[in-house]
């Protein structure tokens, strides 16, 4: 009867095990996990090809209809000074300086009363983000108010650039930065003076900003996010200010000063007036104290047609020079000293280039400097991770590169860093003498 009982629950087992195997495939391969397929959201969704008109013609309406739907979500003139007026009902006293306040409570009541399209910017979180020193928990009515104008400029602006977003994925291509910023220019009335045959010249150059910092892997595209988070456009829409002062149009790279400043160096290098700059004529930029390495290694390196550099390739190399503490600056030179590619400069690269900076001194009647003192001093101001080897990160993370740039690739700027003691105490000395001057 035992061997029966045991038998019995052994088969009850391996029926078991056969049911549990049987069910178990069933569901992993069966009907039901074709039905969870099913209820995973589409997120692929193919563009249509150059030869489906239609299609295409169906998706550029849709994104139209859709940007319009969004722009008339945002609070337009009206809707803002009604805005102004119901802040401005609510202020709480006492006054702060000459700030009026709202508190929360009053906040809220505001926030009913302005209407469905302000209801998102009166939270708990934006008054949190606005809540400073205010002893009464307050918050500052104008800055809440600017804060609502910069995220509508910020919406209008993505709805703007959206729109000359041909290929509709969220980026913008250099061609559709082009025309964004050429029928931009009637608006900006800083650029009136300018030429319409100088127009495709400023658009080049305005454009060029924009790639070199925001697009630095090259892939000729940039993505909208990126040009609303950085501060480009604000520098470009400064100049709708028709007070604008010398020393801020000086200082704005779009301005119509600037613009006309780079433009005209570069026809200024260009002696044989053939729209292009060799490596002799490139020699001239600034103080024409750049090292001859260094420019062999911008002719090795970056665009060139038969050997010389055009307008664009130029911007590039403007921008570096004279951005040196950006990092797409630094980016741009390093790439430049690493003649092997290997990622780092070590003691060879360095003397490399330095040996340049010691000829042109020589030259120029001056006693070399060692290079064992100034390899010594950029280790120490760098302080790689790696003793022996200097990476871009390095760099970067130094805040030193733009003067070990410098150092390397610019008898100048080695000149400047190696009298820095007396330069500051002339400047010193200066001033102190301006101050007996007004006493």
């Amino acid at each position: 009867i035992s061997n029966v009982k045991n038998r019995s629950e052994d088969e009850k087992k391996s029926e078991e095990t056969e049911l549990f195997t049987k069910y178990y495939t069933e569901w992993k391969e069966g009907s039901q996990r074709e039905q969870s397929y099913k209820t995973i959201p589409r997120f692929y969704y193919r563009l249509p090809a150059e030869d489906e008109v239609l299609l295409q013609k169906l998706r550029e309406e849709s994104r139209a209809v859709f940007l319009q739907r969004k722009s008339r979500e945002l609070l337009d003139n009206e809707e803002l000074q009604n805005l102004w007026f119901l802040l401005d009902k609510h202020q709480v006293p006492p006054v702060s300086g000459e700030e009026a306040m709202i508190n929360y409570e009053a906040y809220l009541q505001v926030g009913e009363k302005a209407g469905p399209k302000c209801k998102k910017f009166f939270t708990a979180r934006v008054y949190a983000k606005l809540l400073h020193s205010d002893p009464y928990g307050r918050i500052s009515i104008m800055q809440f108010f600017n804060y609502v104008m910069r995220k509508v400029w910020l919406h209008q602006t993505r709805i703007g650039l959206s729109l000359y977003d041909v290929a509709g994925q969220g980026y913008l291509r250099e061609s559709d930065l082009e025309n964004y910023i050429l029928e931009l220019i009637p608006t900006l009335p800083q650029l009136d003076g300018l030429e319409k045959s100088f127009y495709s010249f400023y658009v080049c150059t305005a454009v060029r900003k924009f790639f070199f910092f925001l697009d630095p892997l090259r892939t000729g595209k940039i993505k909208i996010q990126d040009i609303l988070a950085c501060s480009f456009l604000d520098d470009l829409l400064e100049l709708r200010d028709e007070e604008l002062s010398k020393e801020s149009q000086e200082s704005n790279w779009f301005s119509a000063p600037s613009a006309l400043r780079v433009y005209g160096q570069y026809l200024n290098l260009d002696k044989d007036h053939n729209g292009m700059l060799s490596k002799e004529e490139l020699s001239r930029y600034g103080t024409a104290t750049l090292t001859s390495v260094f420019l062999d290694r911008v002719f090795q390196e970056c665009l060139t047609y038969d050997g010389e550099m055009d307008y664009k390739t130029y911007l590039d190399f403007v921008l570096a020079l004279e951005n040196r503490k950006e990092p797409a600056a630094l980016q741009y030179i390093f790439k430049l000293l690493d003649m092997e590619n290997q990622g780092y400069l070590n003691v060879f690269s360095l003397n490399y280039f330095f040996r340049a900076i010691q000829e042109q001194m020589k030259m120029h009647g001056q006693e070399p400097v060692s290079f064992q003192d100034v390899k010594d001093e950029i280790f120490d101001m760098v302080k790689p991770k790696d003793p022996y080897k200097i990476t871009l990160q390095d760099l970067v993370n130094s805040c030193q590169g733009d003067t070990v740039a410098s150092i390397l690739i610019d008898l100048n700027g080695f000149w400047t860093y190696e009298n820095r003691e007396v330069l500051v105490a002339s400047d010193n000395d200066s001033s102190s003498t301006a101050d007996l001057d007004d006493t």
